[in-house]
């Protein structure tokens, strides 16, 4: 199974770069996030033709996120992060595909910080810590998919102090993110290049940032012990990135054999 995940930066947009990629790629799993759209703007229509089915929540002109699958429905699980019934914000969606559960989701950003938006990045992150030890203690595989909205380590973002006071490398947020790890979750795409320094998912617009690939990891796969031993591939589609009317993210994947 190749499981994918493409902060996609508002998917009616950036629409044929979607079904380009799905077509090139075929993964049979896709978490898809910032989709800005509603429910009813969300294009089901055009993603089956291409053969996707897919669940969704959206949200007008912010956040939104999905979960595609090809050739089959996915079983929705949850349509919000469990822990604050009084959080609006659409960045968390988990469904069941071929006995796999996956959690797609688009954490905060946390800008600017210090302040509330500092403050709820964090306090999403740690029902998020909730919620990912409950689906590691119900022993089923699964995988925890989309823009984390945290740099992990040092080189995980290009040689810069421009990011210095930036909330996705803060302290506090890459602390959770190690407590995620701790849990038992495999970080795929550091397992499978523990060396790589250069490991990047996104590229602001601003700055020439893609050329000079000034680029940050945040966009992570993280996998359950039983799919963390059954991992066979992962990779970055950076080219996707390059293309006319592309995302600021890549499209990241893993392969594992069920």
């Amino acid at each position: 199974m190749k499981i994918a995940s493409f902060n996609i930066n508002n998917i009616n947009k950036r629409m044929d770069n979607l079904l380009a990629w799905l077509k090139a790629a075929r993964p049979d799993v896709v978490c898809l996030q910032e989709l800005k759209c509603t429910d009813r703007q969300f294009p089901a229509s055009a993603l089956a033709e291409a053969g996707y089915g897919a669940v969704w929540v959206g949200q007008s002109a912010w956040n939104g996120v999905a979960i595609l699958a090809r050739g089959h429905e996915p079983i929705v699980t949850q349509t919000a992060l469990p822990g604050d019934d009084s959080d609006e914000q659409a960045r968390y969606i988990e469904a069941a595909i071929n006995g796999v559960v996956v959690g797609c989701l688009y954490a905060p950003n946390g800008n600017p910080q210090p302040g509330p938006k500092f403050a709820y990045k964090l306090a999403w992150n740690e029902r998020l810590l909730e919620h990912a030890q409950e689906l590691l203690d119900s022993k089923l595989p699964v995988i925890l998919a989309g823009d984390y909205n945290i740099v992990p380590e040092p080189r995980d973002i290009y040689v810069t102090t421009s990011y210095r006071d930036n909330a996705l490398v803060q302290a506090e947020p890459r602390a959770q993110f190690a407590r995620l790890l701790a849990q038992g979750w495999t970080d795929a795409l550091r397992k499978a290049f523990p060396d790589e320094p250069a490991l990047y998912t996104f590229w602001d617009y601003m700055r020439n940032r893609w050329p000079r690939n000034a680029g940050l990891r945040l966009d992570h796969m993280l996998l359950s012990k039983k799919l963390g031993k059954a991992l066979t591939a992962a990779g970055i589609d950076r080219d996707v990135r390059g293309r006319e009317g592309a995302s600021d993210h890549a499209p990241v994947w893993v392969e594992v054999e069920l």
